[in-house]
């Protein structure tokens, strides 16, 4: 328990002062036992799970009701050595094992259960003993005595087969749960009354039960379940015995892992010859006492994770499994910068933490890597074990307060999953510190403002450092910004702290000065590293420029330069705000004839298109009129009128066509903007600049927009604001015009052409023209459902006549289905399908 509760981190860390102070008691306490002899708790086992089995009603086996009485016996014999050793002492040393006996003083071992136990079962052998009940002695004792004939009887008939030549040698074996004899399969006479209770593999050997043996085994099947069934009584008696005593044995479990525990805490202050802290939780200077003028006051302190390597393994002062405690991190000795070769009686240096009474913030400050961050973890670390009850690896007689909270914020918190920059996590840690600390918080914060403008980072720094000393106990920061070390002089609640440095050496010597400051001879370590001397010296040069002496005259210079750009920038904005009104008046204006000529076009656009559309109604209109009256002289006209029909019919729509085609001058502009290509060097008119004119720098691009130039001003604007000069207009509609004319006549041509083709078969079929009636529109439908109206449509039309089968482009399902029925149909004479003039639309020509 003790070995899982280290690897977990989970070990008692006092939540008040007292608890702290109680934890060291039993500490030293078990420091003074374990010096007097070994103490071995290996005996006690975690036997929680086995009690939490136990209160959910489930059946104990006998390993584990004997593993709860083993658990209760040992923790009572600690108990009782720990009285023993203390009484041993004398009465002086009694009272030094106070605060380990304290640990088992209200623990109840629970004695009558483990005389029951000890009474019903032999847990050497994990047997049930007789005594355990009445009953069970009594089955035990008549099946005994039934076996004993059962044998007996067994014996002699085996005797006699054996003695009649049935088998090799005497054999009783069980079967079937079963005492039984074996017997050749040649020889099974011999026990004619027998029952065969199984046969060999090869079929030889019979195993017999004889007829006299039944009874007595059916006798020994009965008093065996009987004797199964007292068992589990018993058990389930104990069971419910250690259900009812669960609270008294986790309680038990608890003191005992306390116990285990302290003599961890114990073989790790042997093994890192650590001291005894005193804690002190009294805030007030006034009512301490006058020698404990320090808030902190270490010696010789050594960093724990580096003083490992120089210790070996604590096996010698192990005093039982879970005092492996002070191995849990050797893992980490990666942290040291020395191999174990290395190391030496003097590494890690050790280091003084003197902190006066008063002092709120330390600020310490000094070279890279001269040992900061680590003297800073190492204060943290002294607080959490006085905390935990731990011995620190120092001289003397440390003191150290008593922290609720230890807030740390050390290292690079950057992370790219939460978008956080090293500033910014730098920060986000802090703020959380100053929402959680309160006036008993011990807070470390490693390179404080780092990260940021050093004017920006010295500023916030100073600022948080003055919020935390009005809230904090006591607050320790790590900083290579000078400004931040002058804070002493301002309020007695700060208190410089540096990293000593030999200049003969060029090396950190790691040692701590209280009350100095610390520079961070970059330069220095720059230089023993190996850079280059230019380099350094032109390093030098700017920190002479850098020095404090010359900060007044670079103030002044300063002053004078900004205030000569105050004067130079109200300037520009003058200017500014001047050529500001003028553009804005411009665009005011500009934009007003935007908006009247967009509110003219509109309205124009409106009436002409107004006048389109009853143009075209009425032009259907008398088309329709045209082909209405076709159709009805069609219902009554022979074959050889038909012709003349189609004539008149197409004579008509012709005029109609002609009397609204479009002259030179219907032309509106829309349509002479849409032919309009601006040319390279062409004047034109832009409407995004009022209709202004501008010259044509670039012809139009694949995306139709155009570079045009106004004044000095290059601007790309779309195709269709930009309209044409009349001069250009006219020539170009003019010559468009006759184009158009041509392309409309050609459509008539062609569609005059397709009719005449057709003649050769309106002798038959009669001419080729789609109406209503001749009509079958399958769009929409399924294909089956096609099909059944497509074959309908077929059936129903008479001799020499023609189908429009109107299908679509669609899937091409319905399509494919009408091809084949045309293909297949016997009166579908032939069929034509879907021409650029008729797509999705197929003729067929029905017998």
């Amino acid at each position: 328990m003790g070995l899982v509760a280290t690897r977990d981190a989970d070990v008692p860390i006092g939540e008040t002062p007292a608890a702290s102070r109680r934890l060291l008691d039993q500490t030293a306490a078990a420091v003074l036992a374990a010096e007097s002899r070994r103490w071995d708790l290996s005996g006690i086992e975690d036997v929680s799970a086995v009690v939490e089995s136990a209160r959910k009603g489930e059946l104990l086996t006998i390993g584990e009701i004997c593993a709860v009485r083993r658990m209760l016996s040992a923790a009572r014999k600690v108990g009782e050595e720990l009285e023993a050793t203390a009484a041993a002492g004398g009465r002086d040393s009694f009272g030094r094992y106070t605060p380990l006996l304290k640990i088992l003083y209200d623990c109840d071992f629970c004695t009558d259960l483990q005389r029951k136990i000890e009474y019903c079962i032999d847990c050497n052998l994990s047997i049930i003993l007789d005594r355990a009940s009445e009953d069970l002695e009594i089955i035990r004792s008549e099946r005994k005595s039934n076996m004993e004939k059962l044998d007996s009887l067994l014996k002699e008939v085996s005797a006699h087969v054996f003695r009649a030549g049935g088998i090799d040698k005497p054999l009783i074996t069980t079967r079937r749960s079963r005492l039984c004899v074996g017997i050749r399969a040649s020889h099974r006479y011999l026990l004619s009354d027998g029952v065969v209770l199984s046969v060999s593999s090869s079929g030889a050997t019979y195993f017999m039960e004889p007829k006299e043996a039944v009874e007595l085994n059916n006798m020994e099947v009965r008093l065996s379940n009987a004797e199964r069934e007292e068992e589990i009584a018993i058990l389930s008696l104990l069971t419910s015995e250690i259900a009812d005593a669960g609270i008294q044995i986790k309680h038990i479990l608890d003191r005992v892992l306390e116990i285990d525990l302290a003599f961890a805490r114990a073989s790790y202050a042997q093994w890192i010859d650590g001291v005894c802290p005193t804690l002190s939780s009294d805030h007030s200077d006034g009512s301490c006492d006058a020698e404990a003028v320090r808030l902190v006051d270490i010696e010789n302190i050594r960093h724990p994770l580096l003083l490992e390597p120089s210790l070996g393994h604590p096996t010698d002062v192990a005093a039982s499994n879970s005092m492996d405690f002070a191995n849990v991190n050797n893992s980490r000795r990666g942290l040291s910068s020395r191999d174990n070769s290395g190391v030496s009686s003097d590494f890690p240096v050790p280091v003084d933490m003197k902190i006066e009474r008063g002092t709120k913030v330390v600020v310490i400050s000094g070279p890279n890597t001269g040992g900061k961050t680590a003297s800073m973890k190492t204060l943290g670390l002294a607080a959490l074990m006085s905390k935990a009850g731990m011995y620190l690896p120092a001289k003397g007689s440390p003191r150290i307060p008593w922290f609720d909270l230890i807030l740390a914020d050390i290292g690079d918190h950057q992370s790219l999953e939460q978008n956080l920059s090293t500033f910014s996590g730098h920060i986000s840690r802090i703020c959380k510190i100053l929402d959680v600390a309160s006036a008993e918080s011990l807070v470390l914060i490693d390179e404080i403002g780092s990260g940021t403008d050093p004017s920006e980072g010295v500023a916030l720094s100073a600022s948080i450092l003055q919020y935390l000393k009005n809230r904090i106990h006591l607050a320790v920061v790590t900083t290579h910004y000078a400004d931040l070390t002058l804070l002493k002089k301002k309020d007695a609640q700060f208190e410089n702290a540096a990293m000593e440095f030999s200049l003969q050496t060029l090396e950190p010597t790691y040692r701590i000065l209280w009350g100095s400051t610390g520079d961070s001879n970059a330069l220095n370590i720059a230089k023993s590293i190996g850079f280059d001397g230019e380099i350094i010296e032109r390093a030098k040069q700017w920190v002479e420029r850098l020095r404090p002496e010359r900060q007044q005259e670079r103030k002044g210079l300063l002053y004078q330069s900004l205030l000569e750009e105050r004067d130079r920038l109200k300037a520009q904005a003058e200017k500014a705000a001047s050529l500001h009104v003028e553009v804005m008046n411009l665009y005011q204006e500009i934009l007003h004839e935007a908006e009247d000529i967009d509110n003219r076009l509109k309205a124009l656009m409106a009436k002409e298109m107004h006048h389109a559309q009853e143009e075209r109604k009425a032009t259907e209109m008398q088309i329709q009129a045209v082909v209405e009256e076709f159709e009805n002289n069609l219902e009554d006209a022979s074959p050889d009128q038909l012709n003349s029909l189609v004539r008149k019919c197409e004579s008509s729509i012709a005029s109609i066509l002609e009397a609204h085609q479009p002259s030179e001058l219907d032309f509106p502009d829309r349509l002479d903007n849409a032919l309009f290509v601006p040319q390279y060097g062409e004047q034109v008119h832009v409407k995004g600049l009022g209709n202004k004119l501008a010259t044509v720098v670039e012809e139009t691009g694949d995306d139709d927009t155009v570079l045009v130039q106004f004044g000095k001003v290059r601007v790309r604007v779309n195709k269709n604001d930009v309209r044409a000069v009349a001069n250009s207009r006219r020539s170009r509609a003019s010559s468009s015009i006759p184009q158009l004319r041509r392309k409309s006549q050609n459509n008539n041509e062609e569609l005059r052409n397709q009719v005449e083709g057709n003649k050769d078969e309106g002798s038959l079929y009669g001419p080729l023209l789609q109406i209503s009636k001749n009509t079958v529109d399958l769009r929409g439908m399924r294909v089956e459902e096609a099909a059944l109206e497509l074959d309908m449509a077929i059936s129903s039309r008479g001799s020499y006549s023609v189908i429009f089968i109107i299908h679509g482009m669609g899937t091409g399902a319905v399509k494919e289905r009408v091809l084949e029925i045309l293909k297949n149909h016997p009166r579908v004479a032939k069929y034509e399908q879907e021409s650029p003039l008729n797509y999705g639309c197929t003729v067929a020509y029905i017998n």
